[in-house]
C-alpha cells in the first residue's frame, strides 16, 4: 500500500512540474478604474496576460492612495505614475525606474472661460488658475516660471489655487482657468452645459511645456532580479498588446472597463469618449521611452523646483528591449 500511494505522488509531483501556476503580478493604478488604464483592463480580458504565464491584479487608485506608497511597501510590483512625481520621489529616495512608456503625449491643459477675456498666455496677469496637486501642478508652474510670471498673487503675476479633482470651481468662477485634461475634466465641462466656444484651451503638449504621464515603473529591487525582470518583460509585453488592441477597438476596449469598473461610477459615453481621446496620447507608442521627451520633462520638473538635479538612472530600456525584441 504504502508503495502504492509513493508511486501515485511521484506523478503527481511529475504533473505538477510540466504544468506550472502562473506568475502573480500587481498593479497599482494612478487613479481610479477608467479608460485612462484600458490597456491593461483588455490585455487581462482578452488573455494576454495568461498568454504570457502571468496572473496580474490591477489595482485601482484614488484621492487618498499614493501609488509610490504601495510600491515601495510591497503592495504592488508596478506602479503607474507621471514622470514629474516620480522623479521628486526618486530624488527624495524613492529608489523607482521607469521601465516603460506607453503614453507618448500628454493629455494636460488649462481650459479658461471666454468670459474672462483670456486668449492668450499674455492674459494670465491678474487671474486665477486651478489646479490639481500631488506632483500635478508642476508643468503649470514650470510655464508660469518661462512666462516670468510670479505666482503668489503679487503684481504682474498669477494666483495658483489648489483645487479638487473636479471642475466645480471653474464652472462656480472661483478660479478663472483649470488644469483639465483631454480625456476627462474637459468633457466635464462640455457635460455640465457649456460649449467649445465658451471655452479657450491651452494644450500643453502645444505649449511646450508637456511632461510624461502614465509611464510603468518598478523598483531597483526588483530589476536587480533576473527573475522579477523575466516577469517584467512578459508584463511589458502583454500590456502593450492590450493598448494596441484598444486604440483599434476604443468601444469595445472602453466596454471592458466598465466592466471591472466595481464602482458602478461610470457611464458608457464619458468612458467610450475618453478612450477615443486616450487612443491619441498611446498612439505611435510602442511602450519604448523616448529619451528626447524624458530629458524635456526633466528639465521641466527641475524648472518647476520638484527636483535640484538632473535625475540619473531614472529609467531602463532593458525592459522594452526585451519585450519588444
Amino acid at each position: 500500500m504504502k508503495h502504492l500511494k509513493l508511486v501515485a505522488g511521484t506523478a503527481l509531483g511529475l504533473c505538477a512540474g510540466t504544468a506550472q501556476a502562473a506568475d502573480d503580478l500587481s498593479l497599482q493604478l494612478k487613479w481610479v478604474t477608467q479608460a485612462q488604464f484600458a490597456g491593461y483592463y483588455v490585455a487581462a480580458e482578452k488573455g494576454f496576460y495568461e498568454e504570457e504565464d502571468l496572473n496580474v491584479t490591477i489595482k485601482p487608485g484614488g484621492p487618498d492612495i499614493a501609488p509610490v506608497q504601495v510600491l515601495l511597501g510591497g503592495g504592488a510590483d508596478v506602479m503607474v505614475d507621471w514622470l514629474p512625481s516620480a522623479l521628486a520621489a526618486r530624488e527624495k529616495g524613492a529608489p523607482i525606474v521607469n521601465i516603460a512608456q506607453p503614453f507618448a503625449k500628454s493629455g494636460l491643459m488649462l481650459t479658461c472661460l471666454k468670459e474672462h477675456g483670456i486668449t492668450s498666455p499674455a492674459d494670465f496677469p491678474g487671474h486665477t488658475l486651478g489646479t490639481w496637486f500631488f506632483g500635478n501642478e508642476i508643468p503649470l508652474f514650470s510655464w508660469m516660471g518661462k512666462l516670468g510670471y510670479a505666482t503668489d498673487g503679487s503684481e504682474g503675476g498669477v494666483t495658483i489655487q489648489k483645487i479638487n479633482f473636479n471642475v466645480d470651481p471653474l464652472l462656480q468662477k472661483q478660479v478663472e482657468c483649470a488644469t483639465t485634461m483631454t480625456y476627462n475634466e474637459y468633457w466635464q465641462v462640455i457635460d455640465a452645459g457649456l460649449t467649445p466656444d465658451d471655452l479657450v484651451v491651452f494644450k500643453y503638449e502645444d505649449e511646450g511645456i508637456s511632461t510624461l504621464e502614465d509611464g510603468l515603473y518598478t523598483t531597483e529591487e526588483k530589476l536587480a532580479d533576473p527573475a522579477e525582470v523575466d516577469k517584467l518583460v512578459r508584463f511589458v509585453r502583454a500590456s502593450m498588446k492590450g493598448w494596441k488592441y484598444a486604440e483599434a477597438h476604443p468601444d469595445e476596449a472602453a466596454e471592458i472597463v466598465l466592466e471591472n469598473d466595481s464602482t458602478g461610477a461610470q457611464t458608457e459615453e464619458h468612458q467610450k469618449r475618453m478612450m477615443g481621446e486616450i487612443a491619441k496620447l498611446t498612439e505611435g507608442s510602442d511602450g519604448a521611452l523616448d529619451e528626447a521627451a524624458f530629458q524635456r520633462s526633466a528639465e521641466i520638473t527641475m524648472e518647476g523646483g520638484m527636483i535640484t538635479a538632473m535625475p540619473e538612472g531614472a529609467f531602463t530600456h532593458d525592459i522594452t528591449d526585451k519585450a519588444l525584441n
